[in-house]
C-alpha cells in the first residue's frame, strides 16, 4: 500500500539532511582555507558556522522521532531513519574538528608559518572529498561506490603519518618550532577524525542497503 505522506515526510528529512552536508562541507574548505590564507575573519566564519550545524542536528533528530512516532515505518525506511539520526551524530562532530581548526588558526595568526603549508591542504582536499563522496554514496543508495570511498581512510592515515614523522623532524632539529609544529599536528589529527567519520557514513550506508555492516570489496 502506498503511504504518500510517508515518502513526502522522509523525503523532507532527506532533504535536510544534505542541507547539513553542505554546511560541513563548506567548514572543512573553510577552516583550511583560512588556516592557509592567515584569514581570520574566514576562520571565526567557521567558528560561528557551527552552532548552526549543531542546530540543524536538532531539528532533524526532533523530525526523525516525530517520523517514527507518526509513520511507524517499517524494514527499509525504518532503518533508513535510524541511520540518519545517528549520520547526523557524525556531521555535527565534524563540524566541531573544524571548528577546532579555526581555533588554531587565529592562535597562530601572528606568526610566521616554518613552511609553506602543501601537505596538510592536500589531506584537507582528500577528507573534503571523501565526506561530499561519502553523503553521495548514501543519497544513491550505492553500497559499493561507499565500500571504495571507506577504503580511501587507508590513503589518509598514510598522509597522516608522513605529516606526523616530517613534524616530529623539525621539532627535533629546533626547539622554537614546537609549537607550531605541535598546533599543526593537532590540525592534521582533527582531519584525520573527520575521515574517520565519513567512513562511518559509509559504514550506515552499507547497512541501509544491505542490512549488514560488511565493507568487504568483492573482486
Amino acid at each position: 500500500m502506498q503511504r504518500p505522506q510517508l515518502y513526502h515526510e522522509l523525503e523532507n528529512i532527506h532533504n535536510e539532511l544534505l542541507k547539513m552536508g553542505s554546511m560541513v562541507e563548506e567548514a572543512i574548505l573553510h577552516s583550511i582555507q583560512s588556516l592557509k590564507n592567515k584569514d581570520i575573519e574566514l576562520a571565526e566564519k567557521v567558528i560561528n558556522s557551527d552552532s548552526k550545524i549543531n542546530k540543524m542536528e536538532a531539528i532533524i533528530d526532533d523530525k526523525c522521532i516525530k517520523f517514527i512516532a507518526r509513520q511507524h515505518p517499517l524494514a527499509g525506511d525504518l532503518r533508513k531513519i535510524m541511520v540518519i539520526s545517528k549520520m547526523i551524530t557524525d556531521l555535527e562532530r565534524i563540524g566541531d574538528h573544524c571548528e577546532q581548526i579555526a581555533k588554531y588558526t587565529i592562535k597562530l595568526k601572528d606568526q610566521k608559518y616554518i613552511k609553506e603549508l602543501i601537505d596538510i591542504p592536500k589531506i584537507a582536499d582528500l577528507v573534503s572529498k571523501m565526506v561530499t563522496r561519502s553523503l553521495d554514496a548514501f543519497v544513491k543508495m550505492d553500497a559499493d561506490l561507499a565500500r571504495t570511498i571507506w577504503k580511501t581512510d587507508d590513503e589518509i592515515d598514510h598522509m597522516y603519518k608522513a605529516i606526523y614523522n616530517e613534524l616530529l623532524e623539525i621539532m627535533e632539529e629546533d626547539k622554537t618550532k614546537i609549537f607550531q609544529c605541535v598546533t599543526f599536528l593537532f590540525i592534521t589529527a582533527h582531519l584525520e577524525r573527520i575521515a574517520d567519520y565519513a567512513t562511518n557514513i559509509c559504514e550506515k550506508t552499507v547497512y541501509t542497503c544491505e542490512g549488514d555492516y560488511n565493507m568487504d570489496l568483492e573482486d
